[in-house]
């Protein structure tokens, strides 16, 4: 009887073990084998079917543990971020069923080089927001309900099926499976020796495809799931990601900086320029400066009387502003392109260069234009990242890939650019018209997965114009999180907006306690609510055309508005409330922003 009972014992843990129905930890997920993959339903309803994770034979999960996620990050939209997760193996596939998504990785032999692929479903008829692939990610999430796409003629490298259409995407992908249920895929904890992927279709199968490699697993493809807020406000990339390697963080600082590009569409050789920058930083108290590219060739300038970026370092100091200065990563783009260039290619030019910074008193460094994300340039921004630690030194990724999580491993990186932001105001008259509705798409899109150099708050314009109100750019100060935030505007218009604007600039965040997103819809509006400390910040754009009226349900005593005048265009209406109202009406391409503290 007793050999009976260890039995029945061992066959009731064993059967326990299969999974058939793996779920996250609150019930609200669900994930079920289908043949050599698995469809993945929440609240019941099948959202994504997975018809291939890129393993042999058939998917048989197997129960493992329960993982908890509690860390603190530097910057991002949450500083202390907790997660839960089950966690199931199916031979070489690990899955983790999140209770606001899921992740899972492929285990294989290192001499296979090119990682297995999966394969997501995305039928047509499915709404979506995708973005066409190109090298440094700075393109469009335009809604559509199919993969039926023209290649965009000025991305580099045109990727076309057979039948004409585009047929390579980049992450992250947006999906509304069924109505007010979303799915944004992504992938996360890229390690050395590892290449992103991206999509290739055939018709409604979207298959990851990465270069060849030298690793023996791959990244963690995620896909978030639940309401627009559950994926807004997910911290899942950095959830799955390695710890923070270093030991001593204590010189990273998150702030706002103000930069030079885009309202001269030129680079950092004018020292008189760079000045101008420094004073606007001190009297808004911006506790950075970047010197963009070409500061190598400052004595070169006649009008400069020999000042040499030393000499730019240094009045940055004086003023009590630290300064950011700008590499070219020379892998990319080369030939025609700004310098400095070949500076930090090898390890011992790279290590005495960043030694100099340090010694200078520079606070970071902005590296720009990568050549993809094959495992060269993956292994080569790891390198940059742990040679600038070394050396205390804050990191910017420019003309480079996306988020993957290492803003959690290496604190140090704050910002990365991978988006299409309001540098393209110099470039093509595009963006004018398009502004508004991109605005509002990203903060359910590219800014999901990690922090945006998309260098907002341009009251004045560049090369083209743009219509979007002054409440709107202020707004997106708030909305678009980046531990580096580039003021992009000059100096003179910044310092002729009322004494509320500039104060709220001067008092901005670059890192945030708490996100939660009040309403919206991607490109037509959103509404954002941001902590940082006993601060509350709650901003909001129209991506429409259209007056738009839109209800709030969010609590806040004794705020400052500050947003459009509805008379007249590019002018401010400002005003104490006793609290924040239960709807607000956005003019056509418009914006706002309440500001109060918990008392």
């Amino acid at each position: 009887m007793k050999k009976q009972l260890l039995m029945l014992t061992f066959l009731l843990s064993w059967m326990s073990a299969i999974a058939h129905d793996a779920s996250s930890p609150n019930g609200l997920l669900t994930v079920k084998e289908k043949n050599a993959g698995f469809v993945i339903s929440y609240r019941k309803a099948p959202v994504l079917e997975i018809p291939s994770v890129g393993i042999d034979g058939p998917v048989q999960l197997q129960y493992v543990q329960q993982i908890k996620a509690d860390y603190q990050m530097l910057a991002g939209k949450r500083l202390h971020c907790t997660n839960e997760a089950n966690e199931y193996r199916s031979g070489s596939l690990l899955l983790r069923v999140y209770n606001n998504g899921i992740a899972f990785r492929i285990d294989y032999s290192s001499t296979l080089q090119t990682p297995p692929s999966t394969i997501y479903r995305i039928p047509e008829g499915m709404k979506r927001w995708m973005q066409q692939w190109t090298e440094a990610y700075e393109g469009f999430f335009p809604e559509s309900t199919t993969c039926k796409v023209k290649p965009e003629p000025s991305f580099s490298g045109v990727f076309k099926s057979a039948e004409g259409w585009n047929n390579r995407w980049g992450y992250p992908a947006l999906l509304e499976p069924v109505p007010n249920v979303f799915v944004l895929l992504s992938e996360a904890n890229i390690e050395r020796g590892q290449s992103a992927s991206c999509l290739y279709n055939d018709g409604e199968l979207f298959r990851t495809v990465a270069d060849p490699c030298a690793s023996n697993h791959t990244p963690w493809r995620v896909a978030m799931v639940g309401t627009l807020a559950d994926i807004v406000e997910s911290t899942l990339i950095t959830d799955v990601a390695d710890p923070c390697q270093y030991d001593d963080v204590s010189w990273i600082h998150p702030g706002v900086v103000s930069w030079i590009y885009w309202a001269y569409n030129h680079g950092s050789n004018d020292y008189s320029i760079i000045k101008k920058y420094v004073d606007m930083a001190e009297t808004l108290h911006l506790p950075y400066v970047l010197i963009d590219a070409e500061w190598d060739d400052m004595s070169k300038l006649a009008s400069n009387e020999g000042k040499t970026i030393e000499d730019a370092i240094a009045y940055a100091k004086s003023k009590g502003v630290k300064p950011l200065i700008w590499y070219n990563s020379s892998v990319g783009w080369i030939d025609g392109a700004p310098g400095p260039k070949f500076r930090l290619n090898n390890p011992e030019d790279r290590e005495r260069e960043f030694a100099w910074c340090e010694k200078l008193g520079v606070a970071g460094v902005k590296i720009d234009f990568f050549s993809g994300d094959n495992q060269k340039n993956m292994d080569y921004c790891i390198d940059l990242l742990k040679s600038a630690a070394r050396h205390h030194l804050l990191v910017n990724f420019h003309g480079a890939t996306i988020p993957r999580g290492w803003q959690r491993t290496y604190p140090n990186l704050l910002s990365t650019e991978g988006v299409y932001g309001a540098e393209w105001y110099n470039n093509v008259p595009t963006f004018t018209k398009k502004a508004a509705r991109h605005n509002a798409t990203l903060p359910f899109t590219r800014n999901v997965i990690g922090p945006m150099d998309y260098t907002p708050c341009t009251f004045s314009d560049s090369q083209h114009p743009h219509i979007t109100s002054h409440g709107h750019e202020l707004a997106l100060t708030v909305l678009y999180e980046s531990g580096l935030q580039h003021l992009a505007d000059r100096p003179e218009s910044y310092l002729s907006q009322p004494k509320e604007v500039q104060d709220f600039l001067s008092s901005l965040p670059a890192a945030w306690d708490e996100t939660r997103l009040i309403a919206g819809y991607p490109g037509e509006y959103v509404i954002m609510a941001r902590r940082s400390g006993k601060k509350w910040y709650l901003a909001g754009i129209n991506g429409t055309d259209d007056v738009k009226e839109v209800p709030l349900s969010f609590e806040g005593k004794n705020v400052t508005l500050i947003t459009d005048d509805p008379e007249k265009s590019h002018a401010w209406h400002i005003e104490k409330q006793k609290k924040v109202p239960k709807s607000v009406i956005f003019r056509p391409r418009g914006g706002l922003c309440y500001i109060w503290e918990i008392r």
